[in-house]
């Protein structure tokens, strides 16, 4: 299996990841009426926000990542 591969398995490893611990962790939060198969309008809310407030959580932490390895690279480029 070549290199591009791998990485490609990794990242979607990494998708399926956070898209299980998010949809646990807001299902958990959110959800709590189990007598109807709809949501209530608060549930539902819940839920959308949940999922904003985590995906700008992982957006801010990759870019953060991006920032730290641009200078950790520069680093490297100046010795």
């Amino acid at each position: 299996m070549g290199d591009t591969t791998a990485d490609q398995i990794k990242q979607f490893k990494d998708f399926i990841l956070n898209y299980n611990r998010l949809s646990e962790q807001c299902f958990n939060d959110c959800i709590f009426d189990f007598t109807t198969r709809s949501l209530s309008s608060k549930e539902e809310n819940c839920s959308n926000y949940c999922v904003e407030k985590f995906l700008k959580m992982n957006q801010r932490v990759s870019q953060r990542f991006q920032e730290f390895q641009m200078i950790a690279n520069e680093k490297l480029q100046q010795t």
